[in-house]
């Protein structure tokens, strides 16, 4: 079974490719930008020793996805953090005044890094189904309507989902919200 480590990349390739690449391309300028992420993501996942003792791969894909659209970010311009922002659907929750900070600043660093950290230690605390609603609501761009063809649960299902992850989030990230701006 040599070839088990190979077919398992395969199948996470063909099952996360194009809602990866949608994620990413939706937060970068150029296609031949999304596609070097991918291709980093890609090289992250081959390095793994074994796949199936990640929990939860499409967090972990999304995860490594905007870690690496993040230092791509880094090298480039601290302008482009603005499409990297979290808003939930009524428009409250915004944290671009952290992304788009000055990155010369050792704190703001820090409390960026802290951020996407906090993001992916709250989503996991989700219930799954939970979790799975926002990732593809927000990180696939998905429409609410499509989850709920996708899955066969009923919309209004689906917008509580989503509803509750909300509220989980913005519970979760607010406090860190209110120290950046008491800087």
């Amino acid at each position: 079974m040599a070839n088990a480590p190979a077919q398992n990349i395969v199948k996470v390739v063909t099952d996360y490719g194009k809602g990866l690449f949608s994620f990413i391309r939706g937060r970068v300028k150029t296609e031949e930008d999304a596609e070097d992420v991918l291709q980093d993501v890609w090289y992250q996942l081959s390095n793994v020793v074994d796949i199936d003792e990640i929990e939860q791969l499409s967090g972990w894909l999304y995860r490594v996805a905007r870690n690496k659209i993040i230092d791509r970010y880094r090298k480039k311009t601290p302008e482009a953090l603005d499409d990297l922002g979290f808003e939930d659907e009524d428009g409250e929750f915004n944290f671009n005044e952290i992304l788009l900070a000055d990155d010369d600043d050792p704190e703001t660093v820090y409390v960026k890094e802290l951020f996407w950290q906090e993001l992916f230690v709250a989503l996991d605390e989700l219930p799954q189904n939970q979790r799975q609603v926002f990732i593809w609501n927000e990180l696939e761009d998905k429409t609410m309507q499509q989850i709920a063809d996708e899955t066969g649960e009923k919309l209004k299902t689906i917008i509580s989902r989503k509803g509750y992850a909300v509220k989980h989030l913005r519970n979760r990230l607010q406090t860190l919200y209110n120290e950046f701006l008491n800087y």
